[in-house]
């Protein structure tokens, strides 16, 4: 913009007319004026999936439903680890840690989304949605360590059964569970800073159910690259890390497996391990389609269905997957169910 447009607009300083006002002076003067019409946002709308009122009815009962049967089948399984004996070990305490992380995964994004299918504020404080991204990505990058931690219990159980107890003490489950947190926390305070140190002067319309970290930097009147090489490396690193750990301990288990000489073994360690390897398919398969790609693939009403699938659907399904085909679960919930029974 030339001093005379400015001066023809009237909008240079005064002191400019007498020729005296440099390039930089206009610049620095420009800048200020289009910055005060620069309003940042601090309270966002989550759009969801439709304005439809008879589809967010719909929708509203069906993720009742789901939360529902979520937080009845982690809150029971946790119940059942530390009411029954017998599922005192690592094992069943790695999977309790599991289920109380997938309640809690559930509840940080279910409750939020069904109120705004009934509601016609749909709206998220600045403070809400930080908070919302931060312990989705912890609870989220947990799962991760803790399904790696997981497959070398399995590992250990299996290739060494008589060293099993003296090996996977507390000494051992208790720091790496504490070690999945930790790196929970840090990963997700990484990425929380780094999203909300941009600017949102675009729009205030989040394209999704919950506050993830793509849609908000859809919106982003900021540069986004540092943004988007964060995570893309950052969760690309977790990912091939423990999906390592899992990959190694389960080619020791099948080596262990292999000079197995009894089918009904073979067959305890393939119910055992089948209900993991399931589960950590499931759960990495969509993490990695969601976030471990090119920012250009990004679509978002696509990304909302995979991401509702590992916060809401996964959670709902991991306490049937590593029940139903474990021996010790059935057999101590008949005990417990018949007890109540009998008592009635």
């Amino acid at each position: 913009m030339s001093v005379n447009i400015l001066l023809s607009h009237g909008i240079v300083h005064p002191f400019c007319h007498s020729m005296n006002c440099n390039f930089m002076t206009i610049f620095k003067f420009t800048l200020d004026l289009n910055m005060k019409n620069v309003t940042e946002v601090n309270v966002f709308v989550l759009k969801g999936f439709t304005d439809n009122l008879e589809l967010q009815i719909t929708f509203f009962f069906l993720f009742l439903a789901i939360y529902i049967l979520t937080l009845m089948g982690n809150l029971g399984l946790i119940v059942l680890v530390t009411g029954y004996s017998q599922l005192h070990n690592p094992m069943y305490y790695f999977l309790s840690v599991l289920s109380f992380l997938d309640a809690c995964y559930s509840t940080v994004v279910t409750p939020k989304m069904l109120v705004n299918f009934l509601a016609k504020n749909k709206s998220i404080s600045f403070t809400g949605c930080a908070t919302q991204m931060l312990l989705l990505i912890t609870f989220g990058t947990t799962e991760c360590f803790l399904l790696a931690a997981m497959a070398y219990d399995r590992y250990v159980a299996i290739y060494n059964p008589l060293l099993y107890s003296v090996t996977m003490s507390p000494r051992v489950y208790v720091p790496l569970i504490t070690a999945s947190y930790i790196a929970g926390i840090l990963h997700a305070t990484i990425h929380t800073v780094a999203t909300f140190s941009l600017s949102f002067c675009a729009s205030s319309e989040i394209r999704h159910v919950f506050c993830d970290i793509p849609p908000l930097l859809a919106i982003s009147c900021s540069d986004t690259h540092i943004n988007q090489l964060l995570l893309f490396y950052f969760v690309g690193s977790i990912e091939i890390v423990t999906i390592l750990i899992v990959l190694i301990s389960y080619f020791f288990i099948l080596l262990a497996i292999l000079k197995m000489h009894s089918a009904e073994g073979r067959r305890k360690v393939f119910s055992t391990c089948g209900a993991h390897l399931t589960g950590v398919s499931i759960y990495h398969g969509t993490i990695l389609f969601m976030y471990v790609r090119p920012s250009s693939s990004y679509v978002l009403e696509h990304d909302m269905i995979v991401s509702i699938f590992y916060t809401i659907v996964i959670p709902m399904l991991n306490p049937i997957i590593y029940s139903l085909r474990n021996k010790d679960v059935k057999e101590a919930m008949k005990k417990i169910f018949g007890k109540k029974s009998g008592y009635q």
